[in-house]
């Protein structure tokens, strides 16, 4: 078994779609980043590729590539499932937990749930979301930003 740990974050923007976890999200700005700066999916692919040993993000869909400009951060997810995969594993589960203060995730978790279960090609039973809130304190707390950190256990396939 292989468990790795994911932790993105990045601000708000003006002028800007809010997507996380894949799904496009009701409020008036989106997140800051070189890519669709969805933190729930940057989380994911960073705790697959930790728990891989294959670094991070950023080394394998670099923000100076031109061909990340804007892109759908589900690519990223699907790459990171295919080395999932190509290793020899499974996704045993994924928890995942946002720090948001506004908007409100709730309304949102199950559809996130069910397109990581789609792009990972994995039950969604064996997929969690979660959010929380700050209580008010830190750049989360003041609605500057959001954040995500993502676990996931990978088993090996055939018992080798």
């Amino acid at each position: 078994m292989r468990v790795g740990l994911g932790f993105d974050v990045h601000p708000f923007e003006d002028n800007r779609p809010l997507r996380l976890g894949g799904v496009d999200i009701l409020f008036p700005q989106g997140l800051k980043g070189h890519s669709d700066a969805d933190v729930v999916l940057h989380a994911v692919v960073d705790a697959l590729l930790g728990a891989l040993a294959l670094g991070d993000i950023g080394e394998h869909f670099p923000n100076t590539d031109p061909r990340y400009r804007n892109a759908d951060s589900l690519i990223f997810v699907q790459a990171a499932g295919d080395m999932v995969r190509q290793r020899g594993f499974s996704l045993g589960n994924l928890d995942v937990m946002v720090l948001a203060e506004k908007p409100q995730i709730s309304p949102y978790k199950e559809q996130m749930r069910t397109v990581l279960s789609e792009v990972l090609d994995t039950p969604r039973d064996r997929i969690s979301v979660k959010a929380t809130t700050t209580e008010g304190l830190g750049f989360i707390g003041r609605v500057e930003g959001i954040a995500a950190q993502a676990v996931v256990l990978l088993e090996k396939r055939g018992g080798n």
